[in-house]
């Protein structure tokens, strides 16, 4: 029974969050929207802000189970780039951005919401990490991208995205499609000769020597 509440409180934090955004979001407007008596609030976590770290891990975790088997199956650019438009429609319509979006500017000037905000964060970056080096794999350019590095820039253009479409949807369209163009080059570069490959690896690295 303590179980189920706090997954109760957790849930209730998420949906304060996206319904009334940080600064409105209270032990009250949570307990009410988890259906409970509020002083369970600080039964179960102390304090708000301790609840609200909790619920950004916890709603970070559900989203990320969600795909984490379709992820696995992607083998090339080319298959990533339908099922991130998927992710990107999905998301967005649950509002689950909008979370993310209220704990990062809350991170800004609360520095107290930001290793729970990274660890959420964290958790999509590991996946996209993990898919980025299974499909790059085979890729000439594999030697010279930081994926490390990669899947950082593909989380936080993830989530600027999602925040931007809302103020210029056709513009973030336009974003989705230009990425889709540098998948499809990366994977013509994958299916060209292995004398292109090798006159390509040798220009690179060339340039990566002039650094």
């Amino acid at each position: 029974m303590s179980e189920d509440t706090r997954t109760k409180l957790l849930e209730g934090a998420l949906r304060s969050l996206t319904e009334q955004g940080i600064a409105k979001t209270s032990a009250r407007s949570v307990a009410a929207a988890a259906g409970v008596n509020q002083a369970l609030v600080f039964y179960h976590f102390g304090t708000v802000d301790e609840l609200l770290a909790a619920a950004c891990r916890h709603g970070a975790e559900q989203r990320v189970a969600l795909y984490r088997e379709r992820l696995a199956e992607v083998t090339t650019l080319a298959e990533l780039l339908p099922l991130a438009r998927e992710l990107h429609a999905r998301e967005r319509a649950g509002g689950h951005v909008a979370v993310l979006a209220q704990l990062l500017a809350g991170a800004q000037t609360h520095r107290r919401f930001a290793p729970a905000t990274a660890a959420g964060l964290g958790l999509w970056i590991e996946e996209i990490e993990q898919t980025l080096r299974r499909v790059l794999a085979a890729n000439p350019l594999a030697e010279f991208i930081d994926v490390t590095g990669l899947s950082r820039a593909v989380a936080a253009g993830f989530v600027g995205l999602e925040l931007y479409e809302g103020v210029d949807e056709a513009g973030a369209e336009r974003a989705l499609t230009a990425l889709g163009q540098l998948a499809d080059l990366a994977g013509a570069l994958e299916e060209a000769g292995p004398m292109t490959q090798r006159i390509l690896r040798s220009r690179l690295r060339r340039r990566e020597g002039q650094r």
